[in-house]
């Protein structure tokens, strides 16, 4: 498969959501909190699988900016200030394709750890 190319990030009023539109016309809407809990950056998935954090209490974080990050990625930056995860085209169209699944498995952890949205 080829790599995805997104068309258009753009926020939502209330910064809650981010609308990708890919080149092949798919588009998807994800939840600042899918966003935040999902980052791909070290402080949340370590550097293996054993050393991933589940991130709890995040279900009314906001995305403060958007920032491009060469041609392959864009940086989130979220108001609890997380900032650090560079998420490349086609991990944003993993979780536009796979948000339902995702935010399941994200509910589990934190049901199974006793934490909260």
């Amino acid at each position: 498969m080829a790599a995805s190319w997104p068309t258009e990030l753009k926020l939502d009023a209330e910064k809650r959501n981010l609308a990708v539109s890919f080149d092949d016309g798919r588009s998807f809407t994800l939840p600042a909190e899918l966003l935040r809990v999902m980052s791909p950056s070290a402080e949340v998935q370590g550097h293996s699988p054993e050393q991933r954090i589940t991130v709890p209490g995040k279900k009314n974080v906001r995305i403060l900016r958007l920032e491009p990050v060469g041609n392959y990625a864009v940086r989130i930056g979220f108001d609890d200030g997380h900032d650090t995860g560079l998420y490349v085209w086609d991990y944003l169209r993993d979780l536009g394709e796979h948000q339902d699944a995702h935010f399941q498995s994200y509910l589990a952890e934190l049901a199974s750890k006793g934490l909260t949205r």
